[in-house]
């Protein structure tokens, strides 16, 4: 059933929806992107769910890490790591920084691009960080199963996740805590097939309720899961 409906509070459908490894679909807020992003538990991501984040949501598919395992992993952020007048005094409208960090593919894929390969660099990126949580797979083990440049972009959680900041990386991983999964989300943003801008909340409502999933708002995180 689709949190849409009244009489379902939006929040634990979502966290029932994540412990089961089912996609939700998050709008953070009408003052900051404004974006629906579809959000995955990383380790639950398959073909068919690749299939989905491309032709129904359309935009760029990450993963996001939390904080202390981008940490284990020594990632950067990529602003960070470059070397190009580019990434100098960089300027976001609706936050201080990127959470970008490293654009990987699991040393197993060819290109990385197709949906087989980007699903198995997701759902090991998942695995690993379930992992790094125990102490079982550090930097090293990382270096050894993911090369740089890829196909999946990696994100970096903030410190303290929601107290911090309050974008989908942080909403994603929020809620992946709440129902005690991996912190390691997918998140991919919803946009309009004919006019090329982000997706409506309404219509990315509708969406939710012709494929039976869940629908929250950001704000509903921020309030429950903060």
């Amino acid at each position: 059933m689709s949190s849409t409906h009244p009489d379902v509070d939006a929040v634990e459908a979502a966290r029932a929806a994540f412990a089961r490894g089912e996609p939700v679909l998050i709008h953070d807020a009408a003052d900051r992107e404004g974006e629906v992003d579809i959000v995955y538990p990383a380790a639950a991501v398959d073909p068919d769910a690749v299939s989905r984040l491309r032709n129904d949501a359309g935009g760029l598919i990450c993963v996001a890490l939390s904080d202390a395992v981008a940490e284990t992993w020594e990632l950067p952020f990529l602003a960070d790591a470059l070397e190009h007048p580019a990434t100098e005094a960089a300027h976001l409208d609706y936050d201080d920084r990127s959470s970008f960090s490293l654009p990987v593919n699991h040393r197993e894929t060819f290109t990385g691009i197709t949906d087989d390969d980007r699903a198995l660099t997701i759902r090991e990126l998942g695995s690993a960080a379930d992992a790094a949580v125990e102490g079982a797979f550090g930097a090293d083990e990382f270096v050894s199963s993911f090369r740089s440049p890829g196909h999946v972009t990696l994100l970096r959680g903030a410190p303290g996740l929601l107290a911090d900041r309050q974008g989908h990386t942080e909403l994603g991983l929020a809620l992946a805590d709440a129902a005690d999964r991996e912190p390691a989300v997918v998140v991919c943003e919803m946009v309009d097939g004919d006019t090329g801008e982000a997706r409506t909340p309404a219509d990315a409502r509708a969406y939710a309720e012709r494929e039976e999933l869940v629908y929250v708002e950001g704000h509903d995180l921020l309030t429950r899961l903060d």
